[in-house]
């Protein structure tokens, strides 16, 4: 009995080892569990971060000429960018139509040749952890090439008579710019005080000279000179010359009295010029010249020639008066109030008589003219 109860204590006591050794396991294991979750929420908490996202459009800054040095700027950005990278872009004249420029990636680009006459775009790329984001630039001006524009510090000037059949020549004046430069020219009619100049005789590269020809007499002409060059172009005007004259005459050469004249020899109004020309204002008096010769070309002295403006009513009539040694005469013409101020012509009914011929008959003549309303 004794020995019995001895083994049976001995199992009780190995019985509750074997608990406690459980229940230690037990401990273990939940709390390996538990640490094994916690691990797990604070790796699902981790924050992402954001792209960059622009904000303010890049810029670029200096001056778009061949050889100077251009500058991107970044333009603004959330998300915190931790680099930023570029692409240079040439464009078309009107900003689109763009493509990249080969190695042209820093934020600093210095503009070529090739770039002349394009504009310029820049693309900054921002970027951080989170990844990257671009945005353009608004185009540059359009690339000039390097060098200055021609320009004037002294006048041209036209040297010659201001006579019928004299020849004027330009003198180019003093300009400062790139070279080389090629200059054309530009004659321009005038009214008697070098204003109005609306008559172009003539345009061309090479009419550095021109000779005055009939319609030029009672006027003043002056020039146009432009200069151009690889970057651009400059004008100025001469002043003006003086007011033409007809030709020379000699009376025994060329000029015949009124009254030596007969048929089958006839008058004939050879020569027009007018002042204004064309006609802009009401109040200023028209001079209106006209030339008498006759069949033989000989200029006449003493023929007796009226004016009348057409339509009747736009004008007031002018005296006759007679031509002088040199067959020239000048009548005063005045507008009315009813001629109108609009693009149109004056159309003048001429007359040349001599004295005590029927106005219908005899060596009389007539002819119609235009000045031009504007």
């Amino acid at each position: 009995m004794r020995g019995i109860r001895f083994a049976f204590g001995l199992a009780l006591a190995v019985g509750a080892g074997l608990a406690t050794s459980v229940a230690l396991g037990s401990t273990s294991m939940q709390s390996a569990t538990t640490s094994t979750a916690a691990t797990t929420t604070t790796a699902a908490t981790t924050t992402s971060v954001a792209v960059p996202s622009n904000t303010t459009r890049p810029t670029i800054t200096g001056t778009a000429r061949d050889g100077s040095a251009v500058t991107a700027t970044n333009g603004s950005w959330t998300g915190n960018p931790t680099s930023f990278a570029y692409r240079w872009l040439r464009c078309d004249s009107s900003g689109g139509t763009c493509a990249a420029i080969s190695g042209a990636t820093s934020k600093n680009y210095t503009v070529t040749t090739a770039d002349v006459t394009h504009r310029l775009r820049v693309d900054v790329t921002a970027s951080n952890a989170g990844g990257s984001g671009t945005a353009s630039s608004d185009p540059s001006a359009v690339v000039k090439p390097s060098g200055s524009a021609p320009a004037n510090t002294k006048l041209p000037s036209i040297s010659g008579t201001a006579q019928q059949g004299s020849t004027l020549n330009v003198d180019n004046g003093t300009w400062t710019g790139t070279t080389p430069m090629t200059f054309d020219y530009t004659w321009q009619r005038c009214d008697t005080k070098g204003s109005n100049c609306s008559t172009f005789i003539t345009h061309s590269l090479h009419a550095s000279s021109y000779t005055l020809g009939q319609a030029d007499v009672g006027h003043t002409v002056r020039v146009e000179v432009q200069a151009k060059n690889s970057v651009g172009s400059g004008y100025v005007y001469s002043a003006p010359t003086g007011t033409v004259a007809p030709p020379k005459t000699t009376q025994s050469a060329t000029t015949v009295s009124v009254n030596d004249v007969s048929l089958p020899d006839r008058l004939v109004i050879d020569r027009v010029s007018f002042s204004p020309n064309p006609v802009m204002s009401r109040n200023t008096a028209i001079q209106a010249r006209f030339h008498v010769s006759d069949t033989k070309g000989l200029s006449v002295q003493g023929a007796l020639v009226f004016a009348l403006g057409l339509p009747y009513g736009w004008t007031y009539n002018a005296r006759e008066q007679a031509t002088a040694a040199n067959g020239w005469v000048t009548l005063v013409i005045r507008p009315t109030r009813n001629m109108p101020l609009r693009r149109g012509d004056l159309v003048m009914f001429i007359r040349a008589r001599k004295p005590g011929d029927s106005l219908l008959a005899g060596v009389s003549t007539r002819r119609l003219v235009q000045e031009s309303i504007r």
